[in-house]
C-alpha cells in the first residue's frame, strides 16, 4: 500500500531552510524569528528528520515500482548530486570571498586555507574532509544517502530492530565521542554517526511508527508533556540572553544539562525536536488549506527543492553578511537582506519546480 505524502513535510523543510538562512547571516536580529533562540534544537533537526521521512516515502515507491536495484541506483545518484553540489558550493564561496578581498570574510567562511593552499584543500574537499562554514551538512547527507538503501531494507524487513541498532550507535557516540576526522583540524561538525539516528527515526516513523503510535503520539498526556518540556527549554534558552533569568536557573540543572552539544546531537536537542514534532502533529492538520496560500506556498516550493535552496541560502547568507559588514548593519538593512534573501530562495525554488515540470512534459527535445 503506497504511503501518502504529507504536505506538512515540505512546509516544515521549507521553513527550516528559511530559518537556516536567517541563522547564517551574522549579527542578524531577524534570526530571533527562528527556533534557535527558543529551545535546545533548531532547524537542523527538522531538516534531518523530514529528510528521513521523505526518503523513506520516495524510495519505498521506487522499490514497489522497479525493485531494489532501482532504489540503489536512485540513492547513488542522489548522493552524487549532493556531492557535486557540495564541491560547486565550496568553489563558489571561495570565488565570492576572493572577489570581496576581505581577509576577515575569508576567516569567517573558512576559505582562507582554500585560497592559500587550493590543491590540498580541494583534494581534502573531494574526500569530504574539508568544508567551508555552513556547508557541513552536505557531506553528512552524502554519507547518509549512500547508506540509505540498506537502511530502508532493514526498516522494511526488521523495523524495530533497525531502529534499535541505530539508537545503539547513537548511544555509543554519546558515551565514547566517536566521530570522523576533518582537515586540517577538528572533527565533522555534523557527526554522521550521531545524526543518522534522526534520519533513521524519520524513516522508521514513515514506514512503521505512525501506524502503531499515530494516535498515542497526539494524545493529550503526551502533548501536555511535550508542551511542558518546550516551556522548560524556552526558559533555559532565554537565560543565555537574559542575565536575571540565568541566575534563577538552579546550579544542579546547569551541571547536569551542559554542554548541549550540536555536533553529536545532544539528547536534550533530540527530545526538544521530538516535543516540537508532537505539538505540530497534534495541532497542524496534514493537508491544511493554508499550505497553499501566501508565504507557506513559498515554503512548500523551497521544501520541494531543498538541495538547490540550501546551496543558494549558503551563498546568499555570505553575501548578506558581506553587505552588512561593508555597507550598513542597521535594523533596516538587516530586514532588507533577510526579506530579499527569502524572496530569492522562493523565486529560485519556484523556477526550478517550473523547469522540472516542463522538462517532464517535453522529455525528448534533441
Amino acid at each position: 500500500m503506497p504511503l501518502d505524502r504529507d504536505l506538512r513535510l515540505d512546509v516544515c523543510r521549507g521553513l527550516a531552510l528559511w530559518c537556516i538562512f536567517l541563522d547564517h547571516v551574522p549579527n542578524n536580529v531577524f534570526s530571533w524569528l527562528t527556533l534557535r533562540h527558543y529551545g535546545f534544537s533548531d532547524a537542523t533537526e527538522v531538516f534531518m528528520f523530514v529528510s528521513g521521512v521523505t526518503c523513506a516515502l520516495s524510495y519505498s515507491d521506487v522499490r514497489r515500482r522497479d525493485g531494489w536495484a532501482s532504489v540503489f541506483a536512485h540513492t547513488l545518484l542522489r548522493s552524487w548530486e549532493i556531492y557535486a553540489a557540495f564541491l560547486i558550493l565550496t568553489v563558489t564561496l571561495a570565488v565570492v570571498v576572493y572577489g570581496s578581498g576581505s581577509d576577515q570574510l575569508a576567516d569567517q567562511a573558512n576559505v582562507k586555507i582554500l585560497l592559500q593552499q587550493p590543491g590540498a584543500a580541494l583534494a581534502h574537499a573531494a574526500i569530504l574532509m574539508y568544508r567551508p562554514v555552513n556547508t557541513d551538512v552536505l557531506p553528512t547527507f552524502v554519507l547518509l544517502h549512500l547508506s540509505f538503501a540498506p537502511v530502508l531494507w532493514g526498516v522494511l524487513k526488521f523495523p524495530n530492530a533497525s531502529l534499535l541498532i541505530s539508537a545503539f550507535i547513537y548511544a555509543l557516540v554519546q558515551f565514547h565521542g566517536w566521530n570522523l576526522p576533518e582537515w586540517p583540524i577538528n572533527q565533522w561538525y555534523f557527526n554522521p554517526l550521531a545524526w543518522q539516528f534522526l534520519v533513521v527515526l524519520g524513516a522508521w516513523w514513515a514506514i512503521r511508527g505512525y501506524r502503531i503510535f499515530g494516535r498515542e503520539i497526539v494524545s493529550w498526556p503526551v502533548v501536555a508533556t511535550a508542551i511542558a518540556y518546550l516551556g522548560l527549554s524556552l526558559v533555559i534558552t532565554l537565560s543565555w540572553e537574559i542575565e536575571p533569568l540565568a541566575s534563577a536557573i538552579p546550579g544542579y540543572i546547569v551541571r547536569v544539562i551542559y554542554p548541549i552539544d550540536k555536533t553529536d546531537l545532544d539528547p536534550l536537542r533530540l527530545l526538544h525536536f521530538l516535543a516540537i514534532a508532537v505539538v505540530v502533529a497534534r495541532f497542524v492538520p496534514p493537508n491544511w488549506r493554508g499550505f497553499a496560500r501566501g508565504g507557506l506556498k513559498g515554503a512548500v516550493r523551497c521544501g520541494e527543492r531543498s538541495l538547490e535552496t540550501y546551496c543558494a541560502a549558503v551563498v546568499l547568507s555570505l553575501l548578506a553578511g558581506l553587505y552588512l559588514t561593508e555597507v550598513s548593519n542597521g535594523i533596516a538593512s538587516q530586514f532588507v537582506v533577510s526579506a530579499a534573501g527569502i524572496a530569492v530562495l522562493v523565486l529560485l525554488a519556484t523556477c526550478m519546480t517550473w523547469i522540472g515540470k516542463r522538462s517532464r512534459q517535453h522529455p525528448k527535445l534533441l
